[in-house]
């Protein structure tokens, strides 16, 4: 049997590009950056709009009211909602129920599972972290329609942008991520700690990251691996 340490585990599939390498649960795998989005910003443009009524999938969100309107006229649930909802750079044009969440809607719209993790799924972890307009906000507490013209920003986008790729690989390299369950928020809080403070300390680390929880206790690794990628990205490392 050949002998991995758990370390080489996360650098083969965390740094050699921020995808799966080992069994497909390397680093990338768990901030959710495919294999194929090498320091590329996410894009998902694969939206199908469905008809709440019957079930009809349609390409485009006109062709679905259009279709509601002429076969469903007397419908109480109402015209099918769509928002507009700017995704790690990218617009989209998004179907969406009132009642969901941004997590809900990262999950079930747009395919991102970093942002869109369940774990409390009651604002209490930080598991599901984004940034909106560069400021942390919890996705399960945060409606999809209160969104429209704000940045959102995954850690799915941070992970495949070149500039934080010492991030990546500070992460893995400290074996920060364990479970996986926790690491996109954290790395999400992550990039935010670095724009605000530029080289943070461990003081300013610790208490920004205060709101999310680790269940398998990391705490100290993440202190470290944001120490070490912040200096790199000052450096242009």
């Amino acid at each position: 049997m050949t002998d991995v340490s758990r370390r080489d585990f996360f650098k083969v599939g965390g740094i050699a590009g921020l995808a799966a390498g080992v069994a497909g649960l390397g680093i990338g795998s768990v901030l959710g950056v495919p294999e194929e989005a090498v320091a590329e910003t996410v894009t998902v443009t694969d939206f199908v709009y469905t008809c709440p009524v019957c079930g009809q999938k349609t390409a485009d969100y006109e062709s679905l009211v259009a279709h509601f309107e002429e076969a469903h006229p007397d419908a109480n649930c109402g015209i099918p909602q769509c928002a507009t909802l700017n995704i790690n750079g990218n617009e989209l044009k998004v179907q969406v129920e009132p009642q969901w969440t941004l997590r809900e809607t990262l999950l079930k719209a747009c395919g991102l599972h970093g942002g869109a993790r369940e774990m409390c799924d009651r604002g209490g972890c930080g598991s599901c972290t984004v940034l909106i307009d560069g400021v942390p906000a919890l996705a399960c507490t945060t409606l999809a329609v209160e969104c429209e013209g704000k940045a959102i920003e995954t850690s799915e986008g941070i992970a495949a942008d070149e500039c934080y790729r010492p991030l990546v690989e500070a992460y893995a390299k400290h074996d920060a991520a364990q479970c996986g369950y926790c690491t996109p928020g954290q790395f999400t809080v992550a990039k935010y700690i670095i724009e605000k403070c530029g080289e943070p300390t461990e003081e300013q680390i610790r208490e920004e990251l205060a709101g999310n929880i680790c269940r398998c206790g990391t705490y100290s690794r993440h202190v470290k691996a944001i120490t070490e990628a912040a200096a790199a990205i000052k450096g242009g490392n």
